[in-house]
């Protein structure tokens, strides 16, 4: 479609994304009226929200609208499975100038409607405003299916912490494209298109688990949430965690150990969990640590010491992954 968003019109806007959509059985009234309509067979609704503003979460030389689409889907959906959830449904409030070609917005639909399908969700409404800067924000929806959630707050001393999905990549992907390369692509579509494990975190509930959340901050940032909300300590294996040689030669290639990555780079999605010792783990998970007694010392340490490298995300801070 040619033209600009402020040539089509808002209404006009609301058409032709609205007529990208699918929909899946959950959804018993979709885009065009007051409000959607989503069944909730558990009778409990697992919400999530979150904003990705031009500039400080994407860019527009770095990834497509439709890869901004597929992210900003999966790091909403993401948070829903971490829940021990399934997604079900998601809601766009999108911000675009005027002058921006309808091309993009369309795209970024064709990515939130295609990384639904991938999470078994779909896209039932939303909004468009006007404004000088490109923000996305997203709400999404979800069905515990009978499990009660899983918190922060459940791990108790002797647990294993397992992970499932990829750590470090997208902060590899990211140390790529900030140096203007376009390769090693694996990590570069990484850094654009996360692929959160979605069917973990409802499996990873059935199993008992007792503490859970996606890695969006960072491996231990996010451990570090689980282990302030639980009160305990958690220390991480680094010897079980592989490293791929494509990541190794990043690092030599950037002057950065690649173990910086996976314990500080966020964004991959990936789920990290806490399981009771004898939980028989499919082979997806991977054991990477275990949960200790509170103690003088950090509550995340890695082969028994602090972590001390920067790294993580802090929206108000001046870190990046």
């Amino acid at each position: 479609m040619k033209g600009t968003v402020g040539e089509l019109g808002e209404f006009g806007l609301i058409r032709e994304l609205t007529s990208r959509l699918t929909t899946t059985p959950a959804v018993r009234v979709g885009p065009g009226d007051d409000a959607a309509v989503v069944a909730a067979p558990d009778r409990r609704v697992v919400a999530s929200t979150d904003i990705l503003l031009e500039g400080r979460h994407f860019r527009r030389d770095w990834s497509t609208a439709y890869d901004v689409g597929r992210k900003a889907a999966a790091q909403n959906l993401a948070d829903i499975a971490a829940m021990g959830a399934v997604p079900t449904a998601l809601l766009l409030g999108l911000v675009v100038p005027a002058e921006l070609p309808v091309t993009w917005p369309s795209e970024l639909m064709d990515g939130l409607r295609d990384e639904c399908q991938v999470a078994g969700a779909s896209v039932v409404g939303g909004d468009v405003v006007r404004g000088d800067t490109i923000t996305v924000s997203i709400t999404a929806l979800g069905d515990l299916r009978n499990q009660e959630p899983v918190t922060r707050a459940g791990a108790q001393p002797g647990d294993l912490v397992a992970v499932t999905g990829w750590l470090g990549w997208s902060a590899a992907g990211f140390a790529v494209l900030s140096r203007g390369f376009r390769s090693p692509r694996a990590f570069v579509e990484a850094h654009r298109r996360p692929e959160p494990p979605y069917h973990a975190g409802p499996a990873a509930a059935a199993l008992g688990a007792t503490a859970m959340c996606d890695v969006s901050d960072g491996l231990i940032a996010d451990l570090g949430h689980i282990a302030e909300s639980s009160k305990v300590r958690i220390d991480i294996r680094s010897g079980t965690i592989d490293i791929p040689t494509q990541m190794n030669d990043i690092g030599q290639a950037v002057g950065v150990d690649p173990l910086q990555w996976v314990l500080s780079g966020g964004e991959d999605h990936a789920i990290v969990a806490t399981f009771p010792p004898d939980t028989k783990l499919p082979a997806r998970w991977k054991v990477i640590g275990e949960v200790l007694n509170p103690s003088a010392l950090p509550q995340v340490t890695v082969d028994g010491a602090p972590w001390t490298s920067k790294g993580g995300w802090d929206h108000f801070g001046d870190i990046e992954s």
